[in-house]
């Protein structure tokens, strides 16, 4: 990555701020509540601004791809016009980012990667990339708009087409609209069926307003998309992900391609040997009360794990959670304590997702 005082790291800084108006790190907790906003996603449609997220593009020979080296997904695997989740990793095989790619042709990917990794990632990938391959972020360029919700498919042929129906769960194409032609996806971190639209910066506000016209469709927040995924059992970077946490510890194994070679894949070899000391669990309480982020799991008077994340979900009524604890004491049906700083809190080991029958995987018939 560019020095910081240099004129193409300032000017990547520049651009950031023009589109900061559409941008995560100004994207409200609500739009007047939080449980509203869920409850909305749930049953109608939502939109998410999220054009805090970073986007590189990567053009290189498959034949001699450094990227396949450098992240857990099966680069060179992958189908044009799909999209795979996977791990940026240390040496050591702890978490950088978790990220999506997306496979646009057969030498070219697009990278996304979360927000505050953002410069972190360039800079990791940029060590280790070929110098024969092409490398940009072009984060600064991009307003990225999510489409969540059971009709979301509805108002996304409004805007760019019948053609979007055929689109896959974990597919994309390149749909004309709006003067331009742009990516929609179908992946969704809210459990129901969705879409992402990567639009240039311009057109960002202009493809908003065009969103909230139809009466399906209401903005949501940051305290809302924390419930919606975490109601689905997804891991959030700064949370379940840290940079002490590796894939294995975080029950990730399905994605990391143990038939390649990859940053840190021999130091999870290793883990996997040794087995894990603490395990990723899903908790729900009885009852609204709530655990939070970094609240203590105690047994016999001794700490015995973490919470990571914790919500009042209002689709199963009830506090619910994730966390680290004793790969020896986290059996689903488990009754464990947490400590919330003032009192306890009794909470039951379940399994994930905590919401079973959603529309994420809908196919129109």
């Amino acid at each position: 990555m560019e020095p910081k005082n240099t004129p193409l790291y300032q000017e990547h800084v520049k651009l950031k701020a023009l589109i900061a108006p559409f941008a995560g790190w100004n994207m409200p907790i609500h739009y007047g509540s939080i449980l509203e906003d869920a409850k909305h996603t749930r049953s109608m449609v939502s939109i998410f601004d999220i054009s805090h997220m970073g986007e590189f593009i990567i053009k290189e020979d498959p034949a001699r791809s450094s990227l396949d080296r450098i992240i857990s997904t099966p680069v060179i695997k992958m189908k044009n016009r799909r999209c795979k989740y996977g791990f940026l990793l240390n040496e050591e095989g702890e978490i950088i980012d978790d990220l999506i790619t997306y496979r646009i042709a057969d030498n070219e990917w697009m990278l996304v990667v979360n927000a505050a990794n953002e410069l972190t990632d360039f800079e990791a990938i940029s060590r280790q990339i070929s110098p024969e391959a092409s490398f940009e972020n072009i984060s600064s360029s991009i307003v990225k708009i999510d489409v969540q919700g059971p009709r979301s498919l509805d108002v996304m042929k409004r805007i760019a087409g019948e053609g979007v129906k055929q689109l896959t769960y974990y597919g994309f194409q390149h749909f004309d609209f709006m003067g331009g032609s742009y990516i929609v996806s179908r992946t969704g971190y809210t459990g129901e069926l969705g879409f992402e639209i990567y639009i240039d910066f311009v057109k960002g506000e202009e493809l908003w307003k065009a969103l909230l016209q139809h009466p399906d469709v209401k903005p949501a927040g940051l305290g809302a998309r924390d419930i919606l995924r975490l109601e689905m059992g997804l891991p959030l970077c700064g949370n379940e992900f840290t940079k002490d946490t590796t894939p294995v510890d975080a029950g990730m194994d399905r994605f990391l391609d143990m038939d390649k070679e990859f940053t840190g894949k021999r130091a999870l070899l290793d883990r996997q040997k040794r087995g894990v000391s603490r395990r990723l669990i899903g908790f729900a309480v009885e009852g609204r009360r709530t655990p939070r982020h970094e609240n203590r799991i105690v047994s016999g008077g001794g700490t015995v794990g973490f919470v990571t994340s914790g919500v009042f979900s209002p689709h199963v009524n009830r506090g619910i959670g994730m966390g680290y604890i004793d790969a020896a004491l986290g059996a689903e049906g488990t009754t464990i304590t947490i400590d919330s700083g003032k009192d306890v809190i009794h909470a039951t080991v379940v399994p994930l997702p905590f919401l079973k029958n959603t529309s994420i995987k809908y196919t129109e018939v």
